[in-house]
Protein backbone atom coordinates (compact mmCIF):
# COMPACT_ATOMS: atom_id res chain seq x y z
CA UNK A 1 0.00 0.00 0.00
CA UNK A 2 1.18 3.53 -0.79
CA UNK A 3 2.40 5.95 1.92
CA UNK A 4 -0.07 9.12 2.24
CA UNK A 5 1.24 12.54 2.46
CA UNK A 6 -0.22 13.19 6.38
CA UNK A 7 1.41 16.53 7.19
CA UNK A 8 -1.50 18.94 8.75
CA UNK A 9 -3.30 20.02 5.97
CA UNK A 10 -2.61 23.87 4.68
CA UNK A 11 -5.20 26.70 3.16
CA UNK A 12 -3.50 27.38 -0.66
CA UNK A 13 -1.92 30.40 1.29
CA UNK A 14 1.15 29.70 3.12
CA UNK A 15 1.84 30.72 6.66
CA UNK A 16 3.86 30.59 9.27
CA UNK A 17 3.59 31.02 13.64
CA UNK A 18 5.45 34.83 12.83
CA UNK A 19 9.28 35.22 13.25
CA UNK A 20 9.62 37.51 15.68
CA UNK A 21 12.94 40.10 15.12
CA UNK A 22 15.47 40.06 18.46
CA UNK A 23 17.03 43.51 18.40
CA UNK A 24 14.52 46.12 17.28
CA UNK A 25 16.74 49.55 17.25
CA UNK A 26 13.37 50.99 15.95
CA UNK A 27 10.40 50.00 14.14
CA UNK A 28 10.92 50.37 10.00
CA UNK A 29 9.98 49.47 6.98
CA UNK A 30 11.75 46.83 4.65
CA UNK A 31 10.53 45.23 1.40
CA UNK A 32 9.18 41.72 2.23
CA UNK A 33 8.82 39.59 -0.44
CA UNK A 34 10.30 38.61 -4.26
CA UNK A 35 8.40 38.03 -7.72
CA UNK A 36 8.52 34.32 -7.91
CA UNK A 37 8.73 32.29 -11.01
CA UNK A 38 6.72 28.47 -11.48
CA UNK A 39 7.34 25.75 -12.98
CA UNK A 40 6.33 25.47 -16.54
CA UNK A 41 5.40 21.90 -15.82
CA UNK A 42 3.06 22.56 -12.84
CA UNK A 43 1.75 25.97 -14.87
CA UNK A 44 0.36 23.61 -17.14
CA UNK A 45 -0.88 21.19 -14.72
CA UNK A 46 -2.56 24.03 -13.22
CA UNK A 47 -4.03 26.02 -15.79
CA UNK A 48 -6.95 26.37 -14.95
CA UNK A 49 -7.07 26.30 -11.09
CA UNK A 50 -6.66 29.99 -9.93
CA UNK A 51 -5.74 28.57 -6.70
CA UNK A 52 -2.09 28.24 -8.44
CA UNK A 53 0.70 30.31 -6.75
CA UNK A 54 3.76 31.17 -8.83
CA UNK A 55 6.66 30.47 -6.07
CA UNK A 56 9.95 29.38 -7.32
CA UNK A 57 12.57 30.79 -8.10
CA UNK A 58 13.45 34.24 -6.96
CA UNK A 59 13.91 36.93 -9.95
CA UNK A 60 14.01 40.60 -9.84
CA UNK A 61 13.15 42.26 -6.31
CA UNK A 62 9.58 44.42 -6.55
CA UNK A 63 9.06 46.10 -3.46
CA UNK A 64 5.16 46.42 -3.58
CA UNK A 65 4.36 45.40 0.35
CA UNK A 66 6.19 47.10 3.09
CA UNK A 67 5.90 45.30 6.29
CA UNK A 68 6.93 46.63 9.53
CA UNK A 69 9.39 44.78 11.12
CA UNK A 70 11.52 45.37 14.38
CA UNK A 71 15.19 45.90 13.38
CA UNK A 72 17.51 42.42 12.31
CA UNK A 73 17.46 39.56 14.16
CA UNK A 74 20.61 38.09 16.49
CA UNK A 75 21.65 34.59 15.90
CA UNK A 76 19.96 34.05 19.57
CA UNK A 77 16.56 35.32 18.04
CA UNK A 78 14.90 31.50 18.64
CA UNK A 79 15.18 31.52 22.56
CA UNK A 80 12.59 33.55 24.26
CA UNK A 81 14.08 35.06 26.76
CA UNK A 82 12.96 34.90 30.52
CA UNK A 83 11.34 37.64 32.41
CA UNK A 84 11.82 38.91 35.96
CA UNK A 85 7.88 39.40 36.30
CA UNK A 86 4.98 38.43 33.99
CA UNK A 87 3.77 41.20 31.03
CA UNK A 88 0.09 41.60 30.60
CA UNK A 89 -1.68 40.75 27.03
CA UNK A 90 -5.01 42.20 26.16
CA UNK A 91 -6.07 40.10 23.07
CA UNK A 92 -8.66 42.40 20.97
CA UNK A 93 -10.02 41.19 17.63
CA UNK A 94 -10.26 43.78 14.53
CA UNK A 95 -11.84 43.55 11.41
CA UNK A 96 -10.36 41.49 8.07
CA UNK A 97 -8.99 38.79 10.35
CA UNK A 98 -6.61 41.04 12.71
CA UNK A 99 -5.88 41.03 16.04
CA UNK A 100 -4.50 44.49 18.54
CA UNK A 101 -2.20 42.80 21.36
CA UNK A 102 -2.29 45.55 23.62
CA UNK A 103 1.29 45.06 25.87
CA UNK A 104 1.45 45.93 29.34
CA UNK A 105 5.38 45.72 30.39
CA UNK A 106 5.93 46.05 34.33
CA UNK A 107 8.45 48.37 36.26
CA UNK A 108 10.50 45.62 37.02
CA UNK A 109 10.87 44.03 33.28
CA UNK A 110 11.76 47.38 32.29
CA UNK A 111 14.85 48.19 35.02
CA UNK A 112 16.08 44.85 34.37
CA UNK A 113 16.07 45.90 30.85
CA UNK A 114 17.82 49.30 31.66
CA UNK A 115 20.70 47.54 33.92
CA UNK A 116 21.16 44.99 30.84
CA UNK A 117 21.89 48.29 28.45
CA UNK A 118 23.63 49.74 31.06
CA UNK A 119 26.30 46.81 31.46
CA UNK A 120 26.19 46.58 27.60
CA UNK A 121 27.08 50.36 27.26
CA UNK A 122 29.84 49.51 29.67
CA UNK A 123 31.53 46.79 28.22
CA UNK A 124 31.59 48.82 24.58
CA UNK A 125 31.72 52.14 25.69
CA UNK A 126 35.30 53.64 25.22
CA UNK A 127 35.01 56.68 27.87
CA UNK A 128 38.11 59.21 28.52
CA UNK A 129 39.76 57.96 31.66
CA UNK A 130 38.85 54.70 32.46
CA UNK A 131 40.22 51.38 30.49
CA UNK A 132 37.96 49.74 28.16
CA UNK A 133 35.71 46.98 30.35
CA UNK A 134 36.27 48.71 33.26
CA UNK A 135 33.36 49.39 35.65
CA UNK A 136 32.23 53.12 35.04
CA UNK A 137 30.28 54.80 37.28
CA UNK A 138 26.72 55.20 35.83
CA UNK A 139 26.20 58.75 35.96
CA UNK A 140 29.55 59.27 34.41
CA UNK A 141 28.53 56.71 31.60
CA UNK A 142 25.13 58.25 30.64
CA UNK A 143 26.67 61.48 30.67
CA UNK A 144 28.83 60.35 27.60
CA UNK A 145 26.50 58.19 25.64
CA UNK A 146 23.84 60.27 26.54
CA UNK A 147 20.48 59.83 28.37
CA UNK A 148 18.08 60.15 24.87
CA UNK A 149 20.64 57.16 23.42
CA UNK A 150 20.59 55.36 26.99
CA UNK A 151 16.29 55.16 26.84
CA UNK A 152 16.11 54.37 23.24
CA UNK A 153 18.63 51.41 23.79
CA UNK A 154 16.33 50.43 26.69
CA UNK A 155 13.37 50.44 24.78
CA UNK A 156 14.42 48.35 22.39
CA UNK A 157 15.53 45.88 24.42
CA UNK A 158 12.15 46.02 26.16
CA UNK A 159 10.93 45.30 22.43
CA UNK A 160 13.28 42.67 21.90
CA UNK A 161 12.38 40.61 25.44
CA UNK A 162 8.74 41.16 25.20
CA UNK A 163 7.89 40.63 21.93
CA UNK A 164 8.02 37.09 21.74
CA UNK A 165 6.06 36.49 25.09
CA UNK A 166 3.47 39.46 23.88
CA UNK A 167 3.08 37.29 20.42
CA UNK A 168 2.80 33.62 22.32
CA UNK A 169 -1.07 34.18 22.52
CA UNK A 170 -1.51 34.33 18.34
CA UNK A 171 1.09 31.50 17.92
CA UNK A 172 0.20 29.15 14.99
CA UNK A 173 -2.20 31.66 13.72
CA UNK A 174 -0.27 34.78 12.65
CA UNK A 175 0.33 35.10 9.04
CA UNK A 176 4.21 35.24 8.29
CA UNK A 177 5.62 38.90 7.91
CA UNK A 178 2.61 40.55 9.35
CA UNK A 179 3.49 42.03 13.06
CA UNK A 180 3.32 45.45 13.13
CA UNK A 181 3.75 47.82 16.34
CA UNK A 182 1.33 50.44 15.80
CA UNK A 183 2.45 52.43 18.41
CA UNK A 184 5.12 55.37 17.86
CA UNK A 185 8.43 55.16 19.19
CA UNK A 186 7.97 58.43 20.63
CA UNK A 187 4.94 57.80 22.21
CA UNK A 188 6.61 54.66 23.86
CA UNK A 189 9.52 57.26 25.05
CA UNK A 190 6.99 59.23 26.85
CA UNK A 191 5.36 56.80 28.73
CA UNK A 192 8.97 55.03 30.01
CA UNK A 193 10.28 58.29 30.54
CA UNK A 194 6.89 59.23 33.04
CA UNK A 195 6.27 56.24 34.25
CA UNK A 196 9.54 53.71 33.82
CA UNK A 197 6.90 50.97 32.35
CA UNK A 198 5.98 50.39 29.05
CA UNK A 199 2.73 50.06 26.53
CA UNK A 200 2.48 49.32 23.17
CA UNK A 201 0.23 47.73 20.80
CA UNK A 202 0.94 45.26 18.26
CA UNK A 203 -1.19 44.58 15.12
CA UNK A 204 -0.70 40.91 13.98
CA UNK A 205 -2.95 39.41 10.81
CA UNK A 206 -4.05 35.90 11.69
CA UNK A 207 -5.31 32.99 9.47
CA UNK A 208 -9.09 33.57 8.74
CA UNK A 209 -11.45 31.65 9.50
CA UNK A 210 -13.74 30.27 7.17
CA UNK A 211 -17.58 30.42 7.00
CA UNK A 212 -19.93 28.67 4.35
CA UNK A 213 -23.31 29.91 3.54
CA UNK A 214 -25.34 27.72 3.79
CA UNK A 215 -23.07 25.48 6.14
CA UNK A 216 -21.81 22.21 4.34
CA UNK A 217 -22.80 24.12 1.28
CA UNK A 218 -20.15 22.63 -0.58
CA UNK A 219 -21.40 19.32 -0.52
CA UNK A 220 -23.90 18.64 -2.80
CA UNK A 221 -23.57 21.58 -5.44
CA UNK A 222 -25.55 22.32 -8.68
CA UNK A 223 -22.94 23.86 -11.30
CA UNK A 224 -23.84 24.79 -14.69
CA UNK A 225 -21.27 25.08 -17.24
CA UNK A 226 -21.48 26.86 -20.41
CA UNK A 227 -19.36 25.44 -23.30
CA UNK A 228 -18.13 27.05 -26.32
CA UNK A 229 -19.61 25.72 -29.56
CA UNK A 230 -16.68 26.38 -30.76
CA UNK A 231 -14.65 23.41 -28.84
CA UNK A 232 -17.20 21.01 -30.00
CA UNK A 233 -14.85 17.97 -30.73
CA UNK A 234 -16.83 17.43 -34.06
CA UNK A 235 -17.45 21.10 -35.38
CA UNK A 236 -13.43 21.79 -34.59
CA UNK A 237 -12.84 18.43 -36.21
CA UNK A 238 -14.76 20.09 -39.29
CA UNK A 239 -13.71 23.25 -39.38
CA UNK A 240 -9.74 22.20 -39.21
CA UNK A 241 -10.43 19.68 -41.69
CA UNK A 242 -11.74 22.42 -43.96
CA UNK A 243 -8.88 24.84 -43.06
CA UNK A 244 -6.08 22.26 -44.23
CA UNK A 245 -8.39 21.47 -47.38
CA UNK A 246 -8.25 25.22 -48.24
CA UNK A 247 -4.82 25.41 -47.80
CA UNK A 248 -4.42 23.12 -50.83
CA UNK A 249 -5.92 25.67 -53.28
CA UNK A 250 -5.52 28.32 -55.30
CA UNK A 251 -7.30 32.05 -55.21
CA UNK A 252 -8.84 32.87 -58.82
CA UNK A 253 -9.57 36.44 -59.52
CA UNK A 254 -13.47 37.26 -59.49
CA UNK A 255 -14.49 39.02 -62.50
CA UNK A 256 -18.24 39.01 -63.64
CA UNK A 257 -19.94 38.48 -60.13
CA UNK A 258 -20.28 40.21 -56.60
CA UNK A 259 -18.86 38.98 -53.15
CA UNK A 260 -20.29 34.85 -52.04
CA UNK A 261 -20.02 32.57 -49.10
CA UNK A 262 -16.57 31.22 -49.99
CA UNK A 263 -14.81 34.13 -51.30
CA UNK A 264 -12.19 35.72 -50.30
CA UNK A 265 -12.13 39.93 -50.56
CA UNK A 266 -9.23 42.46 -49.21
CA UNK A 267 -11.13 45.05 -47.78
CA UNK A 268 -10.46 48.86 -46.63
CA UNK A 269 -13.14 49.41 -43.70
CA UNK A 270 -13.64 52.52 -42.02
CA UNK A 271 -16.86 53.33 -39.47
CA UNK A 272 -17.76 56.32 -37.61
CA UNK A 273 -20.40 57.34 -34.98
CA UNK A 274 -23.86 58.25 -36.26
CA UNK A 275 -24.98 61.61 -34.70
CA UNK A 276 -27.78 63.88 -35.38
CA UNK A 277 -25.85 66.27 -36.02
CA UNK A 278 -24.10 64.59 -38.88
CA UNK A 279 -20.53 67.44 -38.69
CA UNK A 280 -20.18 65.78 -35.09
CA UNK A 281 -19.68 62.06 -36.10
CA UNK A 282 -16.37 60.83 -35.19
CA UNK A 283 -14.47 58.26 -36.37
CA UNK A 284 -13.85 54.68 -34.88
CA UNK A 285 -10.40 53.98 -35.13
CA UNK A 286 -10.41 50.32 -33.57
CA UNK A 287 -13.14 49.45 -36.26
CA UNK A 288 -10.75 51.05 -39.37
CA UNK A 289 -8.49 48.81 -41.24
CA UNK A 290 -6.91 48.76 -45.11
CA UNK A 291 -5.93 46.11 -46.96
CA UNK A 292 -7.65 43.63 -44.32
CA UNK A 293 -8.24 39.94 -46.02
CA UNK A 294 -12.16 38.92 -45.45
CA UNK A 295 -12.63 35.31 -45.86
CA UNK A 296 -16.44 34.56 -46.07
CA UNK A 297 -16.58 31.72 -44.17
CA UNK A 298 -15.33 33.23 -41.32
CA UNK A 299 -17.88 36.22 -41.77
CA UNK A 300 -19.89 36.39 -38.43
CA UNK A 301 -16.21 35.98 -36.56
CA UNK A 302 -15.31 39.96 -38.08
CA UNK A 303 -18.51 41.66 -37.13
CA UNK A 304 -22.18 39.43 -36.47
CA UNK A 305 -24.23 39.93 -39.72
CA UNK A 306 -21.39 42.05 -41.33
CA UNK A 307 -21.31 39.38 -44.22
CA UNK A 308 -25.30 39.76 -45.36
CA UNK A 309 -23.89 43.74 -45.44
CA UNK A 310 -21.45 43.38 -48.11
CA UNK A 311 -22.92 40.32 -49.84
CA UNK A 312 -22.47 41.17 -53.43
CA UNK A 313 -20.11 43.57 -53.35
CA UNK A 314 -17.91 43.69 -56.52
CA UNK A 315 -14.16 44.40 -57.01
CA UNK A 316 -13.37 48.46 -56.97
CA UNK A 317 -17.31 49.12 -55.78
CA UNK A 318 -17.95 50.96 -52.52
CA UNK A 319 -20.47 49.85 -50.15
CA UNK A 320 -22.03 52.19 -46.91
CA UNK A 321 -24.27 50.69 -44.22
CA UNK A 322 -25.54 51.32 -40.90
CA UNK A 323 -24.63 49.21 -37.46
CA UNK A 324 -25.40 48.52 -34.31
CA UNK A 325 -22.37 47.11 -32.21
CA UNK A 326 -23.98 44.07 -30.19
CA UNK A 327 -24.48 44.50 -26.32
CA UNK A 328 -22.01 41.65 -25.95
CA UNK A 329 -19.03 43.27 -28.09
CA UNK A 330 -15.97 42.66 -26.78
CA UNK A 331 -14.64 46.51 -26.37
CA UNK A 332 -17.17 47.94 -23.32
CA UNK A 333 -17.04 51.22 -25.22
CA UNK A 334 -18.64 50.30 -28.75
CA UNK A 335 -21.39 48.19 -26.86
CA UNK A 336 -24.51 49.59 -28.40
CA UNK A 337 -22.83 52.17 -30.36
CA UNK A 338 -24.25 53.20 -33.56
CA UNK A 339 -22.20 53.44 -36.58
CA UNK A 340 -21.93 54.09 -40.31
CA UNK A 341 -19.37 51.75 -42.03
CA UNK A 342 -17.77 51.95 -44.95
CA UNK A 343 -16.27 49.25 -46.95
CA UNK A 344 -14.38 49.42 -50.19
CA UNK A 345 -13.84 46.51 -52.11
CA UNK A 346 -10.21 46.42 -53.80
CA UNK A 347 -9.56 43.09 -54.61
CA UNK A 348 -11.88 39.54 -54.64
CA UNK A 349 -10.95 35.94 -55.35
CA UNK A 350 -12.74 32.54 -54.85
CA UNK A 351 -11.11 29.31 -54.19
CA UNK A 352 -10.18 26.85 -56.75
CA UNK A 353 -9.92 23.53 -54.74
CA UNK A 354 -8.77 19.92 -55.57
CA UNK A 355 -11.46 17.69 -55.09
CA UNK A 356 -11.35 16.33 -51.35
CA UNK A 357 -11.01 12.38 -51.87
CA UNK A 358 -8.04 9.84 -50.88
CA UNK A 359 -5.62 11.15 -53.40
CA UNK A 360 -4.99 14.26 -51.16
CA UNK A 361 -5.02 12.45 -47.66
CA UNK A 362 -1.82 12.52 -47.10
CA UNK A 363 -1.16 16.39 -48.70
CA UNK A 364 -4.21 17.01 -45.68
CA UNK A 365 -2.39 15.14 -43.00
CA UNK A 366 0.69 13.25 -43.19
CA UNK A 367 0.63 9.84 -43.30
CA UNK A 368 -2.85 9.13 -43.88
CA UNK A 369 -3.94 7.05 -47.05
CA UNK A 370 -7.94 8.11 -46.66
CA UNK A 371 -9.68 10.79 -46.11
CA UNK A 372 -11.62 9.02 -43.70
CA UNK A 373 -8.72 8.05 -41.65
CA UNK A 374 -7.79 11.74 -41.69
CA UNK A 375 -11.39 12.65 -40.25
CA UNK A 376 -10.81 9.48 -37.41
CA UNK A 377 -7.22 11.37 -36.24
CA UNK A 378 -8.76 14.93 -36.18
CA UNK A 379 -11.65 14.12 -34.46
CA UNK A 380 -9.77 12.46 -31.72
CA UNK A 381 -7.55 15.03 -31.38
CA UNK A 382 -10.62 17.49 -30.80
CA UNK A 383 -11.84 14.89 -28.57
CA UNK A 384 -9.21 15.58 -26.33
CA UNK A 385 -9.12 19.25 -26.96
CA UNK A 386 -13.08 19.21 -26.09
CA UNK A 387 -12.58 17.29 -23.07
CA UNK A 388 -9.80 19.29 -21.56
CA UNK A 389 -11.36 22.42 -22.36
CA UNK A 390 -14.18 21.05 -21.05
CA UNK A 391 -12.62 20.19 -17.91
CA UNK A 392 -11.04 23.44 -17.18
CA UNK A 393 -14.32 25.26 -17.53
CA UNK A 394 -15.70 22.90 -15.42
CA UNK A 395 -12.85 23.62 -12.23
CA UNK A 396 -13.33 27.33 -13.07
CA UNK A 397 -17.33 27.06 -12.71
CA UNK A 398 -17.05 24.93 -9.25
CA UNK A 399 -14.51 27.75 -8.02
CA UNK A 400 -16.51 30.10 -8.76
CA UNK A 401 -19.24 28.90 -7.34
CA UNK A 402 -17.05 27.97 -3.78
CA UNK A 403 -16.00 32.05 -3.57
CA UNK A 404 -19.38 32.94 -3.09
CA UNK A 405 -20.38 30.69 -0.49
CA UNK A 406 -17.58 31.65 2.07
CA UNK A 407 -17.32 34.33 4.24
CA UNK A 408 -13.99 35.51 4.94
CA UNK A 409 -12.37 38.40 6.68
CA UNK A 410 -9.82 38.90 4.54
CA UNK A 411 -6.14 40.10 6.31
CA UNK A 412 -4.16 42.86 3.94
CA UNK A 413 -1.23 41.16 4.36
CA UNK A 414 -3.11 38.17 2.27
CA UNK A 415 -4.43 39.98 -0.16
CA UNK A 416 -0.82 41.86 -1.25
CA UNK A 417 0.66 38.67 -1.17
CA UNK A 418 -1.85 36.61 -3.72
CA UNK A 419 -1.84 40.32 -5.59
CA UNK A 420 2.40 40.37 -5.57
CA UNK A 421 2.19 36.85 -6.77
CA UNK A 422 -0.69 37.58 -9.83
CA UNK A 423 1.38 40.45 -10.93
CA UNK A 424 4.68 38.95 -10.65
CA UNK A 425 3.65 36.08 -13.13
CA UNK A 426 2.74 38.41 -15.50
CA UNK A 427 5.28 40.62 -15.40
CA UNK A 428 7.46 37.56 -15.89
CA UNK A 429 4.61 36.52 -18.94
CA UNK A 430 5.42 40.23 -20.39
CA UNK A 431 9.05 39.99 -19.88
CA UNK A 432 9.09 36.18 -22.04
CA UNK A 433 7.42 37.94 -24.97
CA UNK A 434 8.14 41.22 -24.71
CA UNK A 435 12.01 42.90 -24.91
CA UNK A 436 11.60 45.81 -22.12
CA UNK A 437 13.26 48.91 -22.48
CA UNK A 438 15.54 49.51 -18.92
CA UNK A 439 12.88 52.20 -18.43
CA UNK A 440 9.54 50.36 -18.99
CA UNK A 441 10.81 47.03 -16.73
CA UNK A 442 12.07 49.85 -13.65
CA UNK A 443 8.30 51.43 -14.29
CA UNK A 444 6.80 48.33 -14.14
CA UNK A 445 8.83 47.01 -11.20
CA UNK A 446 7.95 50.33 -9.12
CA UNK A 447 5.44 49.88 -6.22
CA UNK A 448 3.34 52.57 -8.28
CA UNK A 449 2.67 50.23 -10.93
CA UNK A 450 1.77 47.54 -8.70
CA UNK A 451 -0.17 49.26 -6.47
CA UNK A 452 -2.17 50.47 -9.42
CA UNK A 453 -2.71 46.85 -10.23
CA UNK A 454 -3.21 45.92 -6.45
CA UNK A 455 -6.36 48.60 -7.01
CA UNK A 456 -7.58 47.32 -10.00
CA UNK A 457 -7.63 43.98 -9.70
CA UNK A 458 -8.76 44.49 -6.04
CA UNK A 459 -11.91 42.19 -6.90
CA UNK A 460 -10.37 39.39 -9.00
CA UNK A 461 -7.71 39.08 -6.15
CA UNK A 462 -9.94 39.00 -3.54
CA UNK A 463 -12.31 36.42 -5.23
CA UNK A 464 -8.91 34.10 -5.68
CA UNK A 465 -7.93 34.36 -2.56
CA UNK A 466 -11.46 33.57 -1.49
CA UNK A 467 -11.32 30.62 -3.53
CA UNK A 468 -7.99 29.02 -1.82
CA UNK A 469 -9.77 29.71 1.35
CA UNK A 470 -12.43 27.26 0.50
CA UNK A 471 -10.08 24.92 -0.77
CA UNK A 472 -7.96 24.50 1.59
CA UNK A 473 -11.08 24.40 4.11
CA UNK A 474 -12.64 21.33 2.30
CA UNK A 475 -9.01 19.83 2.18
CA UNK A 476 -8.83 19.93 6.06
CA UNK A 477 -12.67 18.74 6.35
CA UNK A 478 -13.01 16.15 4.43
CA UNK A 479 -9.19 14.67 5.46
CA UNK A 480 -8.40 14.23 2.00
CA UNK A 481 -4.80 13.24 1.10
CA UNK A 482 -2.44 13.32 -1.31
CA UNK A 483 -0.25 9.85 -1.88
CA UNK A 484 3.41 10.96 -1.33
CA UNK A 485 4.41 8.56 -4.32
CA UNK A 486 2.56 11.16 -6.56
CA UNK A 487 4.26 13.92 -4.61
CA UNK A 488 7.64 12.49 -5.54
CA UNK A 489 6.84 12.33 -9.44
CA UNK A 490 5.45 15.51 -9.73
CA UNK A 491 8.70 17.55 -7.57
CA UNK A 492 11.08 15.27 -10.06
CA UNK A 493 9.43 16.27 -13.08
CA UNK A 494 8.92 19.68 -12.02
CA UNK A 495 12.51 20.20 -11.34
CA UNK A 496 13.32 18.25 -14.63
CA UNK A 497 11.49 21.55 -16.17
CA UNK A 498 13.40 24.08 -14.22
CA UNK A 499 16.40 22.16 -15.68
CA UNK A 500 15.47 21.95 -19.51
CA UNK A 501 14.46 25.79 -19.25
CA UNK A 502 17.67 26.55 -17.24
CA UNK A 503 15.65 28.11 -14.21
CA UNK A 504 17.03 28.46 -10.80
CA UNK A 505 15.01 26.45 -8.35
CA UNK A 506 14.13 26.25 -4.58
CA UNK A 507 13.62 22.46 -4.41
CA UNK A 508 11.99 22.71 -0.82
CA UNK A 509 9.49 26.02 -2.60
CA UNK A 510 9.35 23.13 -5.32
CA UNK A 511 8.01 20.36 -3.30
CA UNK A 512 5.34 22.98 -1.45
CA UNK A 513 3.90 24.53 -4.72
CA UNK A 514 3.96 20.75 -6.05
CA UNK A 515 1.87 19.54 -2.55
CA UNK A 516 -0.44 22.51 -3.06
CA UNK A 517 -1.38 21.77 -7.09
CA UNK A 518 -1.85 18.49 -5.80
CA UNK A 519 -4.32 19.03 -2.86
CA UNK A 520 -6.84 21.51 -4.57
CA UNK A 521 -6.95 18.60 -7.59
CA UNK A 522 -7.94 16.32 -4.99
CA UNK A 523 -10.42 18.61 -3.46
CA UNK A 524 -12.05 19.52 -7.13
CA UNK A 525 -12.05 15.76 -7.84
CA UNK A 526 -14.13 15.39 -5.36
CA UNK A 527 -16.64 18.44 -5.52
CA UNK A 528 -16.73 16.67 -9.22
CA UNK A 529 -17.83 13.28 -7.60
CA UNK A 530 -20.52 15.11 -5.30
CA UNK A 531 -21.95 17.43 -7.82
CA UNK A 532 -24.93 17.63 -10.02
CA UNK A 533 -23.40 19.16 -13.12
CA UNK A 534 -25.01 20.56 -16.38
CA UNK A 535 -23.60 21.44 -19.65
CA UNK A 536 -25.15 23.45 -21.60
CA UNK A 537 -23.63 24.88 -25.28
CA UNK A 538 -23.52 28.42 -25.79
Amino acid sequence: MEACCTATPRTFFRFNPAQIPASPSSVFLKPSRNIQQQSPLLAARASSRQFLHPRPDCRRTIPTRFAASAAPATADSAAIDKLPADIQVTETPEPNSRVRLSVEVPALVCDDCYKRVISEFMKQAKVPGFRPGKNVPENILISYVGKDAVKKATIESILKRTLPHAMSSVSGRALEDSVRISTKFPEMESTYSSMKSLRYDVIVDVAPEVKWNPEGGYKNLKIVVEIDKEIDAQTAAEHELRRRHKALGALRIVTERGLEVGDVAILDISATTIEQDESAAQAIPSAESKGFQFDTEDGDKVLPDFLNSITGIKRGESKSFPYVFPDSWEQENLRGLRAQFTVDCKELFYRDLPELNDSIADKILSGCSTIEQVKEILLEKFLEVEQTAKDQATDNAILDQLHRMVEVGIPPSLFEEQGRQLYGAQLLQIQANTKLSEQQLAYLSSSKAVNEFLQNQRENITSIIKQNLAVGDIYKRENLQVLTDEVVKEVENSISEFKRHDQDYDEERVKGQVQEVLEGSKVLEWLKEHAEIQYITK
